[in-house]
């Protein structure tokens, strides 16, 4: 992983996940948000948005499975790539992250923890398209987060249900680099 990108998430403790144009208007606004993920957008508006984002001096990475109109393919990235300003991707998709990683593309494989069978698949899925990061969401579990921590060799995010000052340290205690959130007063802790 980018020295630069690693250094600026671990020192942004809490990155800011925007969900929606009020989310984007508050992190653009906000000073110490230093990475932002992207939730939304559409093929029309995800150029503008990630624009508008780089214009406010923070690093974006758009999580290329939430945007309306691309499909599950891999041109997807292709076009994220070609038609905005993007740091890199965030994806759910294996695929998608090998893709990415091709052209040049920071990448986050977002992993859903909900059962040991998901857990077990972690190492697997991680040696297989080895993204740069990934995130495990909910981010409400540091027993799993430090096992996750120890299991592999990609920094960990934790997103999801983090809420709390507590949330926060508890995910960053059990090895996490950061959390994300879309909730703005975590933003400021």
């Amino acid at each position: 992983m980018d020295q630069k990108l690693y250094d600026l998430i671990e020192a942004s403790p809490v990155i800011a996940a925007v969900k929606d144009m009020e989310g984007l208007n508050a992190c653009c606004g906000a000073e110490d948000v230093k990475v932002v993920f992207v939730l939304f957008g559409d093929i029309c508006n995800i150029g503008s948005i990630v624009k508008r984002i780089k214009q406010a001096g923070k690093v974006v990475m758009v999580h290329i499975d939430l945007i309306t109109g691309l499909s599950s393919k891999e041109i997807a990235v292709d076009f994220i790539k070609n038609n905005t300003e993007v740091y890199g991707i965030i994806s759910t998709k294996p695929s998608m992250i090998k893709r990415a990683k091709e052209l040049s593309l920071y990448t986050m494989l977002r992993i859903f923890i909900l059962d040991s069978m998901a857990f077990e698949n972690i190492e697997k899925q991680v040696n297989m398209v080895r993204p740069d990061m990934i995130e495990i969401l909910p981010g409400l579990m540091p027993k799993i987060i430090r096992r996750v921590s120890r299991l592999v060799k990609v920094p960990v995010i934790a997103g999801g249900l983090i809420s709390e000052k507590e949330d926060v340290m508890a995910a960053l205690l059990a090895g996490a680099i950061s959390v994300s959130s879309t909730n703005q007063d975590v933003w400021r802790l």
